[in-house]
């Protein structure tokens, strides 16, 4: 007994790609205000939190509820990178050369790429 096997044609669909629709005056205007808005809420915030920190500094007890505050202290030492290449490679490389490995440092490093939106 032979079995017939139909083949159909299989269709791969391209990804359309969307065309491009102008952005409007009221869009950007609307961007620059959600923008003014959220600096406005950032100031806000900053001045709640000082308020609250400058209080706890000076020993205010926290109303006792659903949610406490504390400061929290920790301490971290930010090591400047160019000054210990500097003084490594004054050693190794004799006087004078720290500030030329430090400058060969960065021109071998690659930038990264950074990229804002920025509305006139």
């Amino acid at each position: 007994m032979a079995t017939q096997i139909i083949a159909s044609p299989q269709v791969v669909p391209f990804p359309v790609v969307p065309q491009t629709v102008e952005i409007t005056q009221l869009e950007l205007a609307a961007l620059l205000s959600l923008r003014n808005r959220a600096r406005q809420i950032a100031e806000q915030v900053e001045a709640a939190e000082k308020s609250v920190r400058s209080r706890l500094e000076t020993g205010a007890a926290v109303e006792p509820g659903e949610h406490t505050a504390e400061l929290k202290e920790s301490f971290r030492r930010n090591v400047g990178w160019r000054d210990v290449s500097e003084r490594l490679a004054e050693r190794l490389y004799g006087e004078g050369r720290g500030e030329a490995y430090c400058e060969n440092v960065l021109q071998n490093t690659k930038a990264t790429r950074t990229v804002s939106l920025s509305i006139l």
